[in-house]
């Protein structure tokens, strides 16, 4: 069995900043912190570099990513379209802490963000998130389309409901709030906003990605 790669936690907001050695030091730092900005790395030296510099340097970073489809393949998918938001989660854990985020797909700038939620899952994020973009582009009177990697959370939308297997506990007490807040939302409100299913084979991560795989 290959051992597996050791990471380092750069913490830029949490109880405590810094460099820490484990998951386990990284979490304490940023469970139940609001806003918590975190990410791991490979070595030391990146991390320590990178607590330097600003978060959203980092955040979602991918190396230049090459396509495997045939240009036939390519063709027929298309671009994506630019006058839309993108969203997306990232959990570490399932279930573990998680967070979501919106951004505008052509710049990357980040629409909103909420969490990170101490006891959470990825389809969970992925439907809140979707939700939340919804809610955004209905409130602006905006055009755009909605962008997401999750086809669980288009179906979950479509549904109407979280269908997470996920116990309300006190630890996800307020993350089922924000469940039931969004599937009223849901149930309460029209919409026009057209949800598409990201290209992930043909465009790479979607541009709300955490870039923490």
């Amino acid at each position: 069995m290959s051992k597996k790669k050791k990471k380092y936690y750069t913490v830029w907001k949490g109880h405590k900043t810094g460099v820490f050695e484990t998951w386990k030091d990284c979490k304490v730092q940023i469970t139940n912190f609001e806003g918590a900005q975190y990410k791991s790395f490979e070595t030391l030296e990146t991390a320590k570099e990178a607590l330097k510099n600003n978060y959203f340097n980092y955040i979602g970073k991918k190396s230049s990513f090459k396509s495997e489809l045939s240009s036939i393949q390519l063709k027929k998918i298309g671009q994506p379209n630019y006058n839309s938001i993108s969203v997306d989660a990232a959990s570490s854990g399932n279930p573990g802490i998680m967070e979501y985020r919106g951004v505008d797909t052509k710049t990357k700038k980040q629409l909103f963000i909420q969490g990170p939620f101490e006891e959470g899952t990825n389809n969970i994020g992925e439907f809140l998130a979707l939700v939340h973009g919804l809610a955004l582009l209905k409130k602006n009177n905006s055009d755009r389309i909605l962008y997401t990697d999750s086809r669980t959370a288009m179906s979950w939308v479509q549904k109407k409901r979280c269908n997470t297997k996920l116990e309300p506990n006190q630890k996800n007490k307020a993350l089922f709030e924000l469940i039931d807040r969004a599937v009223n939302w849901l149930k309460t409100n029209t919409y026009t906003t057209v949800i598409v299913k990201w290209e992930t084979k043909a465009w790479g991560e979607i541009p709300a990605d955490f870039g923490r795989k």
